[in-house]
Order: C-alpha cells, then sequence, then structure tokens
C-alpha cells in the first residue's frame, strides 16, 4: 500500500507530462474494458514512472539541461551521407521493430567488445588562429578513447567533386601554436584520380596522429585539410556553409573494451497479460517520435522494458539480512520493492545543442532483470 501512495504521488508531480506519455501505453486485454485490476494499475503506474525515468536519464547521460530543439525536416538535412553512418541507419532500419531475440544477443557480443564515437569537427581554440589559419579543423575527444584501445581511426571529408575527371591532391597538416614560424607539419598527402562515379566521401587513417594527441594533449591544435584539383581549387567542405550543411568532416573511432564477465542470474518475464502477481520483468517499448525527440537519429524506438509486482519476505532468500531488519522494525522500512537488478546500456547516434552529431553509449537503458530487494 506505501508503494502505490508513493507511486501516486510521483505520478501527480509529473502532471501533463505523465498524462502525454500514458496515451502510448495502452493497456491490453481485458484492461481495455475499464475493468483494470490493482496489479493492472500498478503496472501502469510503473510504465509511467519508467518513461519519465528514462527522459530524465538520457538528458543527464548527455549532460543536456533540456532536449535540443531540432525539427525533423532540420535533422534529415543535416545526416551526413557518409558511409559509416549509412552503414548505422542501415543497420537500426532493417532491425527496427524486430522481436527476436537472436539480433539482441549479436549485437549485445559485438557492443561488448567495441565501442563506435563519431565527432563532428569544429573551429580550433583562438590560441592557435591566425589570419591564414583555416576554420578547421578541432575534434574533441571522449575521455573514453586511449592511445591503446584505439581500434581504428578515420578521418572522413567530403570533396566537391564534379562529372569531370580529375586528379584531387589531399593534404593533412597539423595545426600548431602561431610563435612558429615554419610551415606546418604535413601528416599525410594522397593522390586521388576522381570522376563522375567517385564516392564524394573519402577517408584517411589518422590512428597514428589521435594516439599522439592523447599521449600528449598540449600538442593538440587542431589539423588544416586542403584537397586540391588540377586547378588549384580548394574541393575539401570543412564549414558548413549554405547547401553544405552534414557535410563537414568527422572522426570516426572504433574503441576496443574489455567485457565484463559477470554470473548468470535469473527472473520472472511475463506480459501485459500476464496473472502473475511477484515481482517480473514487462515489456515496454519506447518510441523518441512520441517524446518529440527528432534530435535522437537512431534508435526511433528500442525496448526498454521495466519491473514490476509484489515482493514479499519469501522472496528475499537471498539477502537474508534485508528479511531480518525488516522483522526488527517492521514500522521503519516500506519493505522490499521490484525493482531492475540487471541492465544494459544502447548505442545512440544524436544531436546536440551544438547540432553536431555523436555517437555514443547510454549506459543502464534497458532493463534485463528484475528483483526484490
Amino acid at each position: 500500500m506505501v508503494v502505490v501512495i508513493v507511486l501516486l504521488s510521483v505520478l501527480s508531480v509529473l502532471g501533463a507530462e505523465g498524462q502525454s506519455a500514458s496515451t502510448t501505453l495502452r493497456p491490453l486485454g481485458t484492461e481495455d474494458s475499464g475493468q483494470c485490476s490493482a496489479a493492472c494499475e500498478s503496472r501502469q503506474q510503473s510504465k509511467l514512472l519508467r518513461l519519465h525515468s528514462i527522459r530524465s536519464q538520457i538528458l543527464s547521460a548527455l549532460r543536456l539541461e533540456r532536449a535540443p530543439n531540432l525539427t525533423r525536416d532540420a535533422a534529415r538535412q543535416l545526416v551526413p551521407r557518409a558511409p559509416p553512418l549509412l552503414e548505422l541507419l542501415s543497420r537500426y532500419e532493417r532491425h527496427n521493430g524486430s522481436t527476436g531475440e537472436d539480433y539482441e544477443e549479436a549485437a549485445e557480443r559485438e557492443e561488448a567488445s567495441t565501442e563506435t564515437i563519431i565527432t563532428m569537427a569544429t573551429e580550433p581554440h583562438s590560441v592557435s588562429q591566425t589570419n591564414s589559419v583555416p576554420r578547421c579543423c578541432m575534434f574533441s575527444l571522449s575521455p573514453k578513447i586511449l592511445p591503446d584501445n584505439i581500434v581504428k581511426a578515420q578521418l572522413w571529408i567530403h570533396l566537391r567533386l564534379g562529372k569531370d575527371a580529375t586528379s584531387v591532391f589531399v593534404q593533412i597538416s597539423r595545426l600548431q601554436q602561431p610563435i612558429y614560424s615554419n610551415p606546418r607539419p604535413k601528416i599525410l598527402s594522397l593522390k586521388i584520380n576522381a570522376d563522375a562515379q567517385t564516392n564524394p566521401w573519402q577517408s584517411v587513417d589518422l590512428k597514428q596522429l589521435l594516439q599522439s594527441w592523447l599521449k600528449q594533449p598540449e600538442s593538440n591544435f587542431g589539423i588544416e585539410i586542403k584537397a586540391f584539383d588540377s586547378q588549384g581549387n580548394d574541393l575539401a567542405v570543412t564549414s558548413a556553409e549554405s547547401g553544405e550543411e552534414g557535410l563537414q568532416p568527422f572522426l570516426e573511432i572504433k574503441i576496443s573494451e574489455v567485457p565484463k564477465r559477470s554470473k548468470r542470474e535469473s527472473g520472472l518475464d511475463c506480459n501485459e497479460r500476464s496473472s502473475e502477481s511477484r515481482c517480473c520483468r514487462y515489456p515496454l517499448t519506447v518510441d523518441f517520435e512520441d517524446f518529440g525527440w527528432d534530435w535522437i537519429i537512431a534508435p526511433k524506438r528500442y525496448k526498454a522494458n521495466y519491473c514490476s509486482g509484489e515482493c514479499e519476505q519469501v522472496h528475499l532468500q537471498k539477502f537474508p539480512h534485508t528479511h531480518l531488519v525488516n522483522k526488527a522494525n517492521p514500522r521503519g522500512t516500506a519493505g522490499p520493492c521490484c525493482t531492475p537488478t540487471k541492465m544494459s546500456p544502447i548505442n545512440m547516434l544524436y544531436f546536440n545543442h551544438r547540432e553536431q552529431i555523436i555517437y555514443g553509449k547510454i549506459p543502464s537503458m534497458v532493463v534485463d532483470l528484475c528483483g526484490c530487494s
């Protein structure tokens, strides 16, 4: 009874937000007829709390005070049609709405060993600015990236290619402090024979430079990108000029992760038609478009799941000290609660407030197991 009162009080605080969310969570079966049982009402409250928690959790994990104000049309125009992003989007589209566990297990195995981080180019810091310094490129590096865990680091550049065949000479140079009068040290130079069939997106390996930056952060003043054709025209897109939105350079970094070993646990799985009263995991699909969050590029929806059900003292054999505490002080505690005991992350492709595209992992977004604690 105490748990139900707490839930109702929290829902009253949510107000309109909770009411708008509830419209997407219609009960099934006999619950549609208006004959919702006490267990059914408890599950509905758990759903609303879970949705509100997910909203707050994502904004907090991404260090956003509020959701970026980006319309769906604007988001589509800003997404680069570059190979790595197309591959990500294609992967999400292929498995959109999938209910099979095979894909989820395969994705979990893949994400346990590697993580892909995408960061867009920004202007260099003022310390390296001179009249001749270009407006590109500086990259914000996640603290997850370490010199020894980089599997690959690719710089993606978009070229303004025409229909005529031409030779393009790409030059990548390191920016340095203005006190140096020497020419900017070149990192690499390469020649591309381009024609009408050439992909305007080209990639170069920057793993060695990235490792150098991580070992000596004070040496990172950014890079200069040039791509000259045979006429001396610079074909590299390095800033978001009108008509070239979403074509700025970006880094695609894949890092290795040490899989976390965990012992196998078990828990109850139920569906909305279940008559189970004990603590159980129930399915819940979160649709970000229902949130009005067009700034999330992918996934548009995912399986979050939630926990609901009763917890009796007999279910706490795994934690006998909890039973002794409750027995000694029955009025000083609300008793055990049905709560997630195991959660897993999801990968998310999204825009931040600066309209930069970021791809990273958001922890504790999927409920894998429920239990009493």
